[in-house]
């Protein structure tokens, strides 16, 4: 099986305003605060979005001020307000995020939908993997970030695109983390001809429900039951 899971990147010197306040709102990690601010140099009002942040690591802060001339005491007073902003306001900030990423997210264009999903954090990844254009959720399974709880969840959807629970099959990574097999396996959206060539992983234990679960194709259950017989002490 070939690994479809190849990360993709986005420009972000022409990233749209709206995607980037919206990937700095749920970062995937520390980093991208970095690359971001290193794509803008040309665009003064990308770097005053992250400088005024209060998520931008310090040393980001320090590095736009250097690239806009501005005074080492007002690097100092935005470094200050931005720590105490995050202190006092985190919690409030964390209820109304979800929120307020759903309301910029509807927003959007497909192109930057799609882009939020490779990039895209936590938060951004659980509200793209349900969007209904299915190259913005396919675009989730290649977001460098995504964990293989979150991989385990679309494996269980009834209501992703089969092409989804395709590419999970082919992932040799994914493929070794028995939640994710089984979840494939089970799932009645599964292709038969992909949930069959998993069977033979699948533990006895699993087998004997297997074979009695009719949600799945019958293919599914024969494979189960032939295999549950071939396991059987002779």
């Amino acid at each position: 099986m070939e690994n479809d899971n190849v990360f993709i990147g986005i420009d972000f010197s022409l990233a749209s305003q709206e995607v980037i306040d919206l990937l700095i709102e749920d970062p995937e990690g520390p980093d991208i605060f970095n690359e971001i601010a290193q794509a803008n140099t040309h665009r003064p009002e990308m770097l005053k979005l992250l400088l005024n942040h209060p998520s931008t690591p310090e040393d980001v802060k320090k590095y736009i001020g250097s690239v806009l001339n501005l005074p080492a005491t007002v690097i100092s007073d935005l470094v200050k307000a931005g720590k105490d902003q995050a202190v006092e306001k985190a919690e409030k900030a964390r209820e109304r995020r979800t929120e307020t990423i759903a309301q910029k997210t509807q927003k959007l264009n497909v192109s930057q939908r799609i882009q939020l999903a490779l990039r895209g954090g936590r938060e951004i990844r659980g509200l793209l993997v349900k969007d209904p254009n299915k190259e913005v959720m396919l675009s989730v399974l290649d977001n460098q970030k995504i964990t293989e709880s979150e991989v385990e969840m679309v494996a269980r959807s009834r209501s992703v695109p089969e092409e989804a629970l395709r590419r999970i099959a082919k992932n040799r990574e994914w493929m070794k983390n028995y939640a994710v097999l089984l979840a494939l396996v089970t799932n009645p959206k599964t292709p038969p001809g992909v949930a069959v060539t998993l069977v033979t992983n699948v533990k006895t234990k699993d087998l004997v429900i297997l074979e009695k679960n009719r949600n799945v194709a019958e293919v599914v259950r024969s494979a189960a039951k032939k295999l549950l017989m071939w396991r059987k002490p002779r």
